[in-house]
């Protein structure tokens, strides 16, 4: 309804001109975007939605508009709710979402004039129904999101069984309001019902290839909360640079960052990470990926890694981690358990991709070791063997695990709740995997069609929105194992300079996709909800990049 939608952003008309065929890349094989859509232009029209992104489950938008002035305008703990004042999560975010609503300028004095317009909605109740608020505590895979939205008169309400809930509501009502040419500020009366249709939504980013500063992190953290994305998958060492300082091994950052002061996490940047995301209803989840991916970690660590033969004479360079040494499992049992305590989620990436045998199969130790345990010229096994004895190293940390496919494809034993991240293929091989693994039984998570690294040109954001991660073969029982998927921004040519336009707001299409309903499909309505969303996080300060020739009523204003 046209009433619903703020009226400077309708004049976000997008011209749209025909341009050149467009192809969207997958993981190792161009896949051409079907020829209508090659030739249909989509033109901005306002949807019945307004500018809501992700699409919540059930929402009705009436005609009925309400005024909302900065001066008066309040957001409140409802009388009953079971997180009060002292709920600074709670506080903190009503502080942030009146500023996004109003600006951080001061409150103007009361309006006192005889009101002619709609009439004014003054307050917003959030009312938290569940005893326990979880106010003091960490979000999980299991944590209940759903929230309820009322708004009508006199006030309209938020309910939510824990703060998590809330959170996505007052990111919900934010997107609700609009303001007309004069920068009056209206809502129309709304009611919504809204849950996640997955539990994990994530988004990856590398801070090994390149560093990124904290204050980027942060900023990214922020723009996940407008999209609803609730997991931070922090990829945070790898070959090229190990900035994780840690203090059980605090040579490993001194040896293998970049420099051991400017470009490392120390662990009190690593605390406000993970508290800047729980304020946000953000899990962090971190990956330390071994065998493979370690050339940083062996800088600092003597004897770690595989030393490589040439002939019969050491080359001088090193490849996988040594998995036949015992001192190679003394060290991991000491730096697993310092993870376990500085990361409070109840899981660890442990990687496990991309394992190179060339190394493995040169050292003459290894291959005695190969012939002692019967394994063969299989280095899988070898493989196998240094995995087996990590897992029950993190196990006994009490921490769950996730590991790239690799692992589950190679037949090593994994706990039942391991979760399996699926991110080769084409379309055909990687729907292929998510039925073998489910039909294993285990859960798994989809990552394949959501490599934002990869860029082409045009609107490849249309392949990301299509992408669904439970379209493959397999029973009701099966789909269910699918918790949800993360959209991966790999740093080989990604830093502080670019991440964020790239990542923005082609990340927006994973997000709807993991929390909207499975039936919303719809590409022009979601062009025409994504091009006043990307509009409303330039107007937040988040330099998301435009989806096609069009403006924004205000512009990105720079650094």
């Amino acid at each position: 309804m046209i009433t619903t939608v703020n009226l400077a952003v309708l004049l976000l008309s997008l011209s749209f001109c025909r341009g050149l065929k467009h192809n969207y890349i997958d993981d190792y094989e161009v896949v051409e975007v079907e020829e209508e859509d090659q030739d249909r232009d989509l033109v901005f029209q306002p949807s019945k939605h307004g500018s809501l992104w992700p699409l919540p489950q059930k929402v009705q938008i009436s005609d009925v508009s309400f005024k909302l002035m900065g001066s008066s305008f309040k957001i409140v703990d409802a009388r009953q709710s079971s997180a009060g004042p002292s709920c600074s999560l709670l506080q903190d975010a009503y502080r942030r979402y009146y500023e996004y609503m109003f600006g951080s300028a001061k409150r103007q004095q009361p309006y006192k004039s005889k009101r002619t317009g709609p009439t004014e909605l003054t307050e917003l109740q959030v009312w938290i129904t569940s005893p326990d608020s979880e106010c003091d505590g960490y979000p999980s895979v299991t944590s209940n999101e759903s929230y309820e939205l009322s708004v009508d008169q006199p006030f309209a309400v938020l309910k939510a069984p824990t703060v998590w809930g809330a959170l996505h509501g007052l990111e919900t009502f934010s997107q609700l309001v609009y303001e007309d040419e004069y920068g009056t500020k209206s809502i129309n009366s709304t009611q919504i019902n809204d849950f996640p249709r997955f539990a994990h939504r994530g988004i990856l980013l590398d801070t090994s290839r390149h560093f990124l500063p904290v204050k980027v992190i942060l900023a990214n953290l922020e723009t996940m909360a407008m999209n609803k994305i609730n997991v931070f998958h922090w990829h945070i060492v790898d070959d090229p640079s190990f900035p994780y300082l840690s203090r059980t091994f605090p040579q490993l950052s001194r040896q293998g960052a970049y420099h051991p002061y400017t470009h490392v996490y120390t662990p009190a940047d690593v605390k406000m990470v993970i508290e800047w995301a729980r304020l946000r209803g953000i899990r962090v989840i971190p990956e330390f990926d071994t065998p493979g991916h370690t050339q940083s970690w062996g800088k600092g660590q003597a004897d770690l890694l595989t030393p490589c033969y040439s002939g019969a004479k050491p080359s001088g360079t090193f490849g996988p981690v040594n998995p036949i040494l015992n001192t190679t499992y003394d060290f991991m049992k000491l730096f697993f358990g310092e993870i376990s305590t500085v990361f409070p989620d109840a899981y660890v990436h442990l990687g496990g991709d991309e394992v190179d045998f060339t190394c493995w199969k040169s050292n003459p130790d290894i291959q005695k070791f190969m012939e002692q345990q019967g394994f063969g010229d299989d280095y899988s096994k070898l493989e196998s063997f240094y995995i087996q004895k990590l897992l029950e190293i993190v196990t006994a940390t009490k921490k769950g695990y996730m590991i790239w496919q690799e692992v589950f494809d190679n037949g090593v034993k994994l706990k039942p709740d391991t979760l399996i991240h699926v991110w080769k293929g084409n379309q055909q091989q990687y729907q292929n995997e998510m039925a073998n693994i489910t039909s294993s039984g285990y859960q798994t998570l989809l990552s394949t069609p959501w490599y934002l690294n990869r860029i082409s040109y045009g609107q490849d954001w249309r392949g990301h929105y299509k992408a669904d991660p439970q379209d493959f073969e397999g029973t009701e029982a099966q789909k269910k194992l699918v918790i949800g998927g993360e959209a991966c921004l790999w740093g080989e040519y990604v830093d502080a300079t670019n991440l964020t336009p790239r990542l923005w707001p082609r990340a927006s299409a994973v997000a709807e996709r993991l929390w909207s309903a499975k039936d919303v499909t719809d590409i022009n309505d979601a062009f025409n909800r994504l091009s006043m969303h990307r509009c409303r996080m330039v107007d937040r300060g988040i330099p998301a990049e435009p989806l096609f020739s069009s403006f924004c009523p205000r512009e990105y204003k720079g650094i």
